[in-house]
């Protein structure tokens, strides 16, 4: 291309150093650039105008929530330990005998001093009527003894004397007339000597007379009366043996309960000690459960709780904390009293479960486990919405904050880390997120 003015063409060569068809081609390529960049950088600018739009189509909206620190958070622990034993008795009589009656049916409640049984006690009766009668027999010889002797004895053994006497003295003359025929010559040496031994007879006899008139007139000596006392007091407690072996041939309940099995029937001869029947404690069942002390401090006396069997709940009530600790172990045990709903469901020995729980202090902040995603060195990893500066549309970009389990409760996890209070966090889908990326926040 050339220049309709020589003189121009003449200094561009002159200016440039070039030749006049070079000069044509660079004017040839400049008119040709114009050309197709101005189209170019009016489809950039109008591209430009678009980048709203784009931009907001490309922002991801999360659900997230406002994070609030907490200082304590509450763990729910299971403590286990089992049904404490119901009295269960197999009842039998203390003697050996016949079994007359039996007074229950299995399955019937019974109250405490029942009767259930009874043996034969005929012969045990007319031992008891025996025994009366020996005492019957004491008491009317103690009587006699108390009263002691009566006049008419007391005046016979008076006459006896006085008859002993009148003897005594006859003879007495009797034989002082023999002295005189015996110094005369008038009788022997022999007769004498009878009249003589007679009069000692009488005088034996007299003595004892007078000493059987003393006692009469005296009364019974104390010993006979004790003596005979102590007949009758023997013969009292054999008859009291007699009456608690007849009250013991009747079988008593010793507690209230069911009657679970009637071993024997009527007519039996049963041994002493033999089963007859089985009883079970008709009571509220108790559970102890074995406790470390942390937890017996937050229990007092009247507590409701509930305890399970198998997977069944039932009311319980803290009814005693016994002192002492198990060396073993280390825990203390704690007696609970079951509803009565349970006492058919309760036996012996079955395991016990009860729920408690415990404050914990420790600082951290509640999040959703879908807020989490995994992280490195055993940390995990949420994100934070911060505020874009770049955009007008009230738009946010998120950044990952390193956080560190400390409690997970069901479905959400107490962390502590990086976030602060008041922090929005992505409560779900961190997966689809990367650090930067622009979200806005919706309502869960």
């Amino acid at each position: 291309m050339t220049f309709k003015s020589p003189g121009l063409n003449s200094a561009l060569s002159t200016v440039f150093g070039i030749s006049r068809q070079r000069l044509a081609l660079i004017c040839l390529g400049t008119i040709g650039f114009l050309m197709i960049g101005i189209p170019r950088i009016k489809e950039r600018i109008a591209s430009s105008a678009e980048v709203p739009s784009e931009q907001a189509e490309r922002v991801l909206p999360v659900e997230t929530l406002t994070v609030t620190p907490v200082s304590s958070y509450l763990v729910s622990r299971t403590y286990t330990g089992e049904i404490a034993s119901l009295r269960a008795s197999e009842l039998g009589f203390e003697r050996s005998g016949q079994l007359v009656e039996v007074l229950v049916v299995e399955g019937e409640v019974v109250d405490t001093g029942a009767p259930l049984a009874r043996l034969d006690i005929r012969n045990l009766k007319t031992q008891r009527q025996q025994l009366l009668a020996e005492k019957a027999r004491a008491n009317a010889q103690l009587m006699e003894l108390q009263t002691g002797a009566r006049s008419e004895d007391i005046a016979a053994a008076a006459a006896a004397v006085r008859d002993l006497e009148e003897q005594l003295r006859l003879q007495q003359v009797q034989r002082t007339r023999r002295d005189s025929l015996y110094t005369q010559g008038a009788i022997s040496r022999e007769e004498l000597d009878e009249f003589s031994f007679g009069e000692g007879a009488l005088q034996a006899r007299l003595d004892q007379s007078r000493s059987q008139l003393e006692e009469l007139q005296n009364g019974t000596r104390p010993e006979q009366i004790m003596a005979q006392q102590a007949l009758v007091q023997q013969l009292d407690a054999s008859i009291a043996d007699l009456d608690v072996t007849i009250s013991k041939s009747t079988l008593q309940a010793p507690f209230a309960g069911v009657i679970s099995a009637k071993q024997v029937d009527e007519g039996t001869v049963v041994g002493a000690g033999q089963s007859v029947i089985r009883l079970l404690e008709n009571a509220i069942p108790e559970a102890r459960i074995g406790m470390p002390v942390s937890a017996i401090d937050q229990l007092n006396i009247g507590d409701e709780k509930t305890v399970y069997l198998g997977e069944r709940p039932y009311s319980a009530t803290v009814s005693s904390i016994l002192p002492e600790v198990d060396a073993q172990t280390r825990t203390q045990t704690v007696v609970l009293a079951l509803e009565s709903a349970a006492a058919s469901q309760a036996n012996t020995g079955q395991t016990v479960r009860v729920n408690l729980q415990a404050s914990i202090p420790t600082d951290g902040m509640w999040l959703p486990t879908e807020a989490l995603t995994q992280g490195i060195r055993g940390l995990w990893t949420c994100y934070v919405l911060v505020p874009d500066e770049n955009s007008d549309g009230g738009y946010y970009t998120v950044q990952s904050q390193s956080v560190e389990v400390v409690y997970q409760d069901s479905d959400r996890i107490l962390v502590r880390g990086t976030l602060q209070p008041n922090d929005m966090v992505v409560a779900s889908g961190p997966h689809r997120l990367v650090p930067g990326q622009l979200v806005t926040p919706v309502q869960p």
